[in-house]
C-alpha cells in the first residue's frame, strides 16, 4: 500500500499539534473541567484533539494505491480447419482420431502450464465439434477471431491444423500477422503431390436465359497426367444428355481445357443441369468429374424504350449500362423513326425532350403506366416540358450551366454501394440549362446539385409522383463524360452502370396497392437461412399486422411444410433456416375483412461444392505462416513431436500483471464512522458532565 498526496506527509506532524493545542485551549476555561478527574480532562481533550486532526487529515485529500500482483497463464488456442476439404486425401479414415490424439496428448502433458481453447473455422467460426463437414473455407476468419476475442491475452501459441487450402475471404498470412508475439504451429493435414485426376474447374453461366433461346456454357476442365487421353464432356437435364464434345489432352503433364455448349431453354423456371466428364483408367477420386448448376429460365424481359430527337453519346452510354442486365431488353428510337408501340414497355427514357416530345406522346405513355426517364440537356424545351403534367416546373433561359453533383445521404428509397457514392464527387459536371427549378413537395432528391463547393438545394437527380405514375428526371447532359472518367479513375465502368440501372430500377418497379406483400432472394445457398419478409397494407396504405399470415413451402418432392409468420416491428418475417438443395414453391396466404390475400413464387437452394475439387494440400501457405510468426511447421501425424518440442520453448510464459487501484482517504466509510463516533462520545461525556 502506498499513501499519495499533493503535500509532504510531514504536514501530519504540525496538523497533529495544532490539533492538541485547539482542544487544550477549548477546555482551557472550563469551570467545571477544573473540578473533574484527571482521566476526564485527557479523555476529553484526547477525543477532542483525534477528532480535529481526522477532519484536518481527511481535508488533505489522502489517497491510499493498492497494488495487487496476478500471474496470468499462457493460452494455447488449438484452431482446426473444419472445412470439408480436410477429408479428401488418404488419411482422411485417421483425420479425427488424430485431432482427438492430439488435444488429450496436450493437456496430459501441458495441462498444469496452459489454458486451452479450441476454435473451429471454415463456413463460420466457433467453439464447435470438429466434424470436417464444412462446405467453405475461410482460414482468414480464424486468425481474425482470435485477434478480436482474445487482444491483449496472454496466447502462448496456436496450434493449427489445417490442408493449406481456402476458397472463401482473403489469405490468412495477413490476418496472422496482427497477432503478434504469438507463434503458430501448423500440423498439416493431406499430400502435396499432384494425384492423376481430371475433374471440372468451373462452369460458366448466366443465371437468368429467356425461353426458346440458347444460352452458352463454358466449362473449365483441368487434368494431370493424362498425357494423350481423351474423355467425353456431356450436359444433361433430368438424365437426358442435351450436349456433349470430345476433349483431348495434349502431351503436357498437366493441361486445362475449356470446353464451350449452347444448350436450348425449353421450360420455364429453375431448372438443373449436370456437367460430367467420363472416367478415365487410375482416377484418385470421381468426385469432382460431376458438377451441378441452376439456370433460371423466364418467358419474358422488361423492355426499355430510349426516345431522341438524334443520336448522342449519352444514348450509347445509358444502352450499354442497362445492357449489363440480362433481363432488360433496350430499343433505341428516334423520334421521326418511333412507331409509337408500347406493347410490353416498361420503362420510356427521353433524352433531350424539345419539340418533338409533345403532350400527344407525354399522354400517351402516361396513360398506360408507364414511367419516363428525362434527360434534361440545354437542347431540351422547357416550354413544351412546362405545358406537361409533371409536377415540375422549370425557368424559361437559353443559358447553360456546368453542374456536379451532391448525394443526397437522406435518400433511402434504394441503396447505394459506397462505390457509387464516392464516384459521384468525381464525375465531371453536366451540361443543363441555367435557372430554377420547381419539384412541389413530393419530390424525391436523389443528387443535389453542385456548383464548384457550393451545394445548391435544387436536384440534378430526383423522382416525382404524379397520381399513378413515377417520373426520374436528370437536370443535364454528359452522361457519357461520367463513364470516361470513372474508367480513367477506377479501371471499369461498373459504378456508373449501376447507378443507372438502380435508378431505372427504381422507376420501373411496380406500385403496389393494398393487400399482401412478400420479398425473399430468388437464390440460396446450402449454408444460408432462408428469411420471408411480408407486410400487408390496408386500403389506406397503412402498414398493419393484425391479418394472421401463414406459408405453405412445397419442396421438389411434393412435400408440404406448413408455417405462421410472426410479427416483426411493423411486418412479419419468417426464418426458415437452412434448407437442403434443391428448387422449392411458396405460397403466403392471410385473410382480412373477409377476403383471402395471396402470394406466391420460389426460389432455389444450390449445393456448395467448392470443397470437392481440392486434391492437393497447400502445405506451402502453413510453413509460410510458421516461419513469419516463430513458429515452427509439423505433419498433423507427428503430433508427438510437436507436443514434446513445446516444452523447449522459452517465450511461452506465465505473465505477471501488476493491477492497482485507488481509494481516497474521505471514501473510508469505516473511518467515517469513527470520527463520529469519537465526536458523539465526547458530547455524550459532556452532557452527563452537566456541560452543553
Amino acid at each position: 500500500m502506498k499513501i499519495i498526496s499533493e503535500f509532504s506527509l510531514w504536514v501530519i506532524l504540525p496538523l497533529a499539534i495544532f490539533a492538541l493545542a485547539i482542544s487544550i485551549f477549548f477546555y482551557r476555561k472550563t469551570d467545571w473541567l477544573k473540578t473533574a478527574s484527571n482521566w476526564k480532562k485527557f479523555f476529553l481533550i484526547g477525543l477532542r484533539s483525534i477528532s480535529i486532526f481526522l477532519v484536518l487529515i481527511l481535508l488533505l485529500g489522502l489517497t491510499f494505491q493498492f497494488s495487487n500482483t496476478k500471474e496470468e497463464k499462457p493460452i494455447f488456442l488449438v484452431l482446426i480447419d473444419n472445412s470439408l476439404s480436410m477429408k479428401n486425401y488418404k488419411d482422411s479414415t485417421e483425420l479425427s482420431q488424430q485431432v482427438t490424439s492430439f488435444i488429450n496428448s496436450l493437456r496430459v502433458k501441458h495441462g498444469d502450464s496452459f489454458d486451452y481453447d479450441i476454435i473451429t473455422c471454415g463456413s463460420s467460426v466457433g467453439n464447435e465439434t470438429y466434424n470436417f463437414s464444412d462446405k467453405k473455407s475461410n482460414l482468414e476468419a480464424g486468425f481474425s477471431h482470435i485477434n478480436s476475442q482474445y487482444y491483449n491475452r496472454n496466447i502462448g501459441g496456436i496450434a493449427f491444423i489445417s490442408d493449406g487450402n481456402f476458397n472463401e475471404g482473403s489469405s490468412p498470412i495477413y490476418a496472422a500477422e496482427k497477432i503478434s508475439l504469438t507463434p503458430i504451429f501448423s500440423l498439416a493435414v493431406g499430400d502435396t503431390t499432384p494425384k492423376r485426376d481430371q475433374m471440372i474447374k468451373h462452369v460458366s453461366v448466366n443465371d437468368v436465359a429467356f425461353l426458346s433461346n440458347d444460352f452458352p456454357v463454358e466449362v473449365d476442365i483441368s487434368s494431370f497426367q493424362f498425357q494423350g487421353k481423351s474423355a467425353q464432356v456431356s450436359i444433361y437435364q433430368n438424365e437426358k444428355k442435351l450436349a456433349s464434345q470430345a476433349v483431348s489432352y495434349g502431351s503436357e503433364r498437366s493441361d486445362y481445357k475449356q470446353v464451350k455448349f449452347l444448350i436450348p431453354a425449353t421450360k420455364i423456371g429453375f431448372q438443373r443441369y449436370t456437367v460430367e466428364i467420363s472416367p478415365l483408367d487410375g482416377e484418385y477420386t470421381l468426385r469432382n468429374n460431376k458438377k451441378a448448376f441452376y439456370v433460371e429460365i423466364m418467358d419474358t424481359r422488361s423492355k426499355v424504350v430510349i426516345l431522341s430527337h438524334a443520336p448522342h453519346p449519352d444514348i450509347s452510354a445509358i444502352k450499354n449500362a442497362l445492357e449489363t442486365n440480362d433481363k432488360l431488353e433496350v430499343v433505341v428510337k428516334t423520334f421521326s423513326s418511333w412507331d409509337k408501340n408500347l406493347d410490353k414497355v416498361d420503362l420510356v427514357i427521353i433524352h433531350e425532350p424539345g419539340v418533338n416530345y409533345s403532350n400527344n406522346i407525354h399522354s400517351l405513355i402516361s396513360n398506360k403506366g408507364i414511367p419516363q426517364l428525362f434527360i434534361i440537356g440545354p437542347n431540351s424545351s422547357t416550354t413544351a416540358l412546362n405545358s406537361l403534367s409533371l409536377g415540375v416546373s422549370f425557368e424559361n433561359t437559353n443559358q447553360t450551366d456546368d453542374i456536379q453533383g451532391q448525394l443526397n445521404n437522406s435518400f433511402n428509397s434504394f441503396e447505394l454501394t459506397d462505390g457509387i457514392k464516392t464516384a459521384i464527387d468525381f464525375f465531371p459536371p453536366l451540361k443543363s440549362k441555367f435557372g430554377g427549378i420547381k419539384t412541389g413537395g413530393n419530390a424525391e432528391t436523389l443528387v443535389f446539385q453542385r456548383i464548384g463547393q457550393v451545394v445548391k438545394q435544387e436536384p440534378l437527380i430526383f423522382f416525382k409522383q404524379q397520381k399513378q405514375n413515377r417520373n426520374g428526371f436528370i437536370f443535364g447532359e454528359g452522361i457519357w463524360r461520367w463513364k470516361l472518367n470513372e474508367y480513367l479513375r477506377s479501371g471499369s465502368h461498373d459504378n456508373v452502370n449501376e447507378l443507372i440501372s438502380k435508378i431505372s430500377n427504381y422507376l420501373m418497379v411496380k406500385q403496389e396497392g393494398m393487400g399482401l406483400r412478400v420479398t425473399l432472394n430468388k437464390r440460396f445457398t446450402t449454408d444460408e437461412s432462408i428469411i420471408f419478409n411480408a407486410s400487408f397494407y390496408n386500403a389506406s396504405l397503412e402498414s398493419i399486422v393484425s391479418p394472421r399470415v401463414g406459408l405453405t413451402l412445397t419442396d421438389q418432392s411434393g412435400k408440404k411444410y406448413e408455417s405462421q409468420f410472426g410479427v416483426n416491428g411493423n411486418g412479419y418475417k419468417l426464418d426458415y433456416g437452412r434448407l437442403a438443395a434443391g428448387q422449392y414453391n411458396w405460397e403466403a396466404s392471410c385473410v382480412f375483412n373477409g377476403k383471402t390475400y395471396r402470394k406466391t413464387g420460389n426460389f432455389l437452394v444450390e449445393e456448395i461444392d467448392l470443397e470437392k475439387t481440392e486434391t492437393i494440400a497447400n502445405h506451402q501457405l502453413l510453413k509460410q505462416l510458421s516461419n513469419q510468426s516463430n513458429g515452427k511447421f509439423y505433419a498433423l501425424k507427428d503430433y508427438e513431436n510437436f507436443v514434446e518440442e513445446l516444452n523447449k520453448r522459452d517465450d511461452i510464459v506465465v505473465l505477471t500483471r501488476e493491477e492497482l487501484s485507488f481509494k481516497d482517504l474521505i471514501h473510508l466509510i469505516p473511518l467515517l464512522i469513527l470520527l463520529a463516533v469519537f465526536f458523539a462520545t465526547e458530547w455524550f461525556v459532556r452532557r452527563w458532565s452537566g456541560s452543553y
